[in-house]
């Protein structure tokens, strides 16, 4: 399953409904960290996929997601379960890193 694109109308059926947990990418076309970490989280979401969704929103294109949780700065990644925030990651990481994080907070 690759990463899915995700539009301030369907976040809540996307993200806040889904019966996974999922890792949200807020990002932009402009942003350098965003691009650098994009490869790491389509091979992520097709190595967790049976256990985590991965959706990005464009805050160009999308502004009231990125608002109602707070965003300020770029690659901003939010991790859901059962429709409730459980953590923020702000910045970009390397994959292995993205990848202990996703782990520690499954758990």
């Amino acid at each position: 399953m690759a990463t899915i694109k995700t539009t301030d109308s369907d976040f809540t059926q996307e993200v806040l409904e889904s019966e996974l947990p999922v890792l949200v990418d807020f990002w932009a076309e402009w942003c350098a960290p965003c691009k650098a970490i994009g490869a790491a989280l389509e091979e992520m979401s097709d190595e967790l996929n049976t256990r985590l969704k991965i959706v990005k929103v464009n805050i160009d294109e999308n502004p009231d997601t990125p608002q109602k949780y707070g965003v300020r700065g770029i690659p901003t990644l939010l991790l859901f379960k059962g429709g409730a925030l459980v953590d923020e990651k702000i910045g970009a990481a390397p994959k292995a890193k993205l990848v202990e994080w996703v782990e520690d907070c499954l758990e």
